[in-house]
């Protein structure tokens, strides 16, 4: 008989321990972690399908990469599992995703979601009033800080903002026209910025996502004359806007700048070379000449063959996060991981880089105050409100393409 053998690639392992954490169920002892054999179970909403599923493809990869990580450690001796469940990027729908989760699958760490107006739905309908642990991966709207609960792992839209209304002041704009998606990702970041804006908003007026036409918000923003145009909203609304002005001829009437969801290769691949040219984003960023985000990002390059964005740091980050604190508390439980979840990422602990690092801490009867992961996203920290320390960087189209042009270290 001819044995005919395979040896699994890392990549091959990565997408086999993706697929058992979506299963989740199949071969697995005790997933609740009530017993002492099976892998410790938490779940994700993330966006696989919909607006936002550019953002979900990132975390998925970053999920993984950490899921590996932990695992070729252990947890106490057992592994991590993920449920991951798709919010279709729409609130009800990451709702249902939510319930599923927690209400059937018993986890007591949910990593969710993406949209800022789907985190807190899950907060506001499932979380709340419960001992489960929520740690967003990716919203960024201001109005999470005003859920302590909430955790989040990139940081509140409130210093984006502020740096947005300096950049477009500081280049010598005294007026803007602004359009914002008309959810409460918009509506967030965009009150943020008028509270910070010195200058004179000429038009100020939200959209609703996925209509087939922005004709109208262009041609309105192009009559007010305004020296910039700030655009709050999602890639593909935000591609069908710079389509309908170029085909108008009205691009280059104002300087163009943007929120960190308007900025990505879909963008540049659907839109006319020249028609973003000196557009400015402001976004999330991680610091990126630190050792360990260069040793994330090299590792990612080699089993995506791409380079990661900040969102896929995130991820990575809300998986090692969950790791220690399973770790660091006394059982795996909403109430225990929420007494240490804070604590496994405070500037008071030893500063670690890695699950394994801090784990070692832990394994050694250390606390959760004695670790302080610094993750590949940069300084965490959670404060009182459940939000990060922020690191924030600018990127000017040139050429049709994204150049870094400087970083902001924000509160």
């Amino acid at each position: 008989m001819v044995h005919n053998t395979k040896r699994l690639s890392r990549r091959d392992m990565l997408r086999a321990t993706g697929v058992a954490g979506i299963a989740a169920t199949a071969g697995c002892v005790d997933l609740g972690g009530g017993g002492e054999s099976g892998p410790y179970e938490i779940g994700m909403v993330d966006s696989q399908t919909g607006s936002l599923s550019a953002f979900g493809e990132r975390n998925q990869r970053g999920r993984d990469l950490a899921l590996s990580a932990v695992n070729d450690v252990g947890i106490g001796g057992r592994e991590l599992s993920i449920s991951v469940q798709d919010s279709q990027s729409q609130q009800s729908t990451g709702v249902s995703a939510a319930q599923q989760l927690v209400n059937q699958q018993g986890v007591p760490f949910l990593i969710g979601a993406v949209g800022s107006g789907v985190s807190i739905a899950i907060y506001q309908s499932v979380i709340e009033g419960t001992d489960v642990v929520q740690l967003s991966q990716n919203s960024t709207s201001p109005g999470l800080t005003d859920y302590p609960g909430l955790l989040r792992m990139s940081p509140t839209g409130r210093t984006q903002s502020s740096a947005l209304a300096d950049i477009i002041s500081e280049d010598g704009n005294e007026s803007v026209a602004l359009t914002y998606v008309n959810n409460d990702y918009g509506s967030g970041i965009t009150q943020a910025f008028r509270d910070a804006y010195d200058g004179e908003i000429l038009y100020d007026s939200s959209h609703d996502q996925g209509q087939s036409s922005y004709s109208s918000v262009v041609s309105q923003m192009a009559n007010t004359d305004a020296d910039a145009w700030l655009f709050i909203t999602y890639q593909p609304e935000f591609t069908t806007m710079t389509q309908e002005a170029y085909s108008s001829g009205v691009e280059g009437q104002a300087t163009w700048y943007g929120a960190d969801s308007v900025q990505g290769s879909d963008v540049l691949d659907n839109t006319p070379e020249g028609s973003l040219e000196g557009m400015k984003v402001v976004l999330p960023s991680a610091p990126v000449d630190q050792e360990n985000y260069q040793s994330f990002a090299s590792e990612f390059e080699s089993e995506y063959d791409r380079e990661p964005t900040v969102w896929a740091a995130y991820a990575y980050d809300c998986v090692v996060t969950a790791a220690l604190s399973i770790q660091a508390a006394d059982e795996f439980t909403g109430a225990a991981l929420g007494d240490v979840v804070r604590d496994v990422t405070r500037p008071e602990g030893e500063q670690v880089t890695s699950f394994e690092a801090g784990s070692e801490i832990l394994a050694d009867s250390g606390s959760a105050s004695d670790v302080d992961y610094q993750g590949v996203s940069g300084p965490i920290d959670f404060d009182e409100n459940g939000d990060p320390v922020a690191y924030l960087q600018i990127l000017t189209v040139q050429d049709h393409e994204y150049e870094s042009t400087g970083f902001i270290t924000g509160e």
